[in-house]
């Protein structure tokens, strides 16, 4: 039987086409993965034409999608996905996230802000809760906007100090091994961290900070027996720490202090993956007023666009091995 083929068209008028459409039309390939109808821009307007089946969504999606354009901000993959899933009120939210600034960094002399609706709400979580969780894949910026927040923090002289750690343990490679003494060994292994600072205060002003003690950097191993008192502690990668590191570092806590722990329940490299800190912990203070568990997805992915699918792609691989997401977790 023939499907009934349709005609839809959409106006562009006032909009700069590269907003909607991405650079080099990135965005229509992404929407022709998701869509069978054909997608043609001529001039001010969009012209859609295919098969009536999906072509109601397709329209409101592009619909919604030239409202955000029209807004002024550079539609993007992860904007896309947003819109796909979401319930209707997510042009309203997408707008918001240029308007929430992190962190101005000089270094870039850009300013860090949440790129996605989970972001936004991580960022919020951050500033209304003492502890704070971010659950979820590799590139959804958990560290980064920790790091960005813990650095506005510092510069508002909110706090007096950043504590950022995670626990050493090797993802199928031997510390041991490496060359130099314990901190040269330590060193690579918290290269990401130095990186995202590098990113948002450059080389010579991270130095200071650090010699200074504004900034410490180190293993978790080295949190045992101190209270952090007008300070902001990151714990990072904490899937890889088990529940007794992961009680050992909340209750390092001291006056005005805040602590966000962030880690990606699908990457465990303990021994005894069951024995994670942070897969744990939900059940144990999931109920606890005062904190905050934020969980992201591969939607939330802000890096190449590939990392997405990759993720996406073995998880799509591990639940037909195992029937259970390993990036699932349940609501609170």
């Amino acid at each position: 039987m023939k499907r009934t083929q349709k005609r839809r068209t959409l106006s562009l008028e006032g909009i700069e086409p590269v907003r909607l459409l991405g650079v080099n039309d990135r965005n229509l390939r992404v929407l022709g993965e998701h869509f069978e109808q054909n997608i043609t821009v001529r001039g001010e307007k969009i012209i859609l034409t295919g098969s009536s089946r999906g072509m109601e969504e397709l329209t409101s999606v592009l619909e919604t999608l030239v409202r955000i354009a029209g807004s002024g901000r550079t539609v993007t993959e992860g904007d896309i996905l947003t819109v796909l899933k979401g319930d209707g009120s997510e042009p309203e939210k997408i707008q918001e996230l240029d308007e929430t600034v992190v962190y101005y960094s000089g270094a870039r002399r850009k300013n860090v802000v949440p790129r996605s609706i989970t972001q936004k709400e991580y960022v919020d979580a951050i500033h209304d809760y003492d502890v704070i969780f971010a659950i979820g894949p590799a590139g959804t910026g958990k560290t980064y906007l920790a790091i960005a927040m813990a650095l506005a923090a510092l510069k508002r002289k909110s706090i007096e100090r950043i504590f950022i750690s995670r626990p050493v343990v090797e993802a199928g490679e031997n510390l041991g091994f490496l060359p130099g003494d314990l901190q040269e060994k330590i060193d690579p292994y918290l290269r990401p961290i130095f990186d995202a600072l590098r990113d948002m205060l450059g080389q010579e002003r991270i130095q200071r900070l650090i010699d200074s003690g504004a900034i410490e950097i180190a293993p978790l191993a080295y949190m045992r027996g101190r209270t952090l008192n007008n300070s902001f502690a990151i714990l990072d990668e904490a899937q890889n720490c088990t529940i007794g590191q992961m009680k050992m570092f909340l209750t390092r806590l001291g006056a005005n202090a805040k602590a966000v722990v962030t880690g990606d329940i699908t990457q465990i490299d303990l021994s005894s993956p069951e024995n994670s800190g942070l897969v744990l912990v939900r059940e144990i203070l999931g109920g606890v007023e005062g904190i905050k568990f934020v969980i992201f997805d591969e939607g939330d992915v802000v890096r190449h666009r590939l990392v997405r699918r990759i993720i996406k792609a073995f998880s799509d691989r591990e639940n037909r091995f195992t029937g259970v997401s390993g990036a699932e977790v349940p609501d609170e």
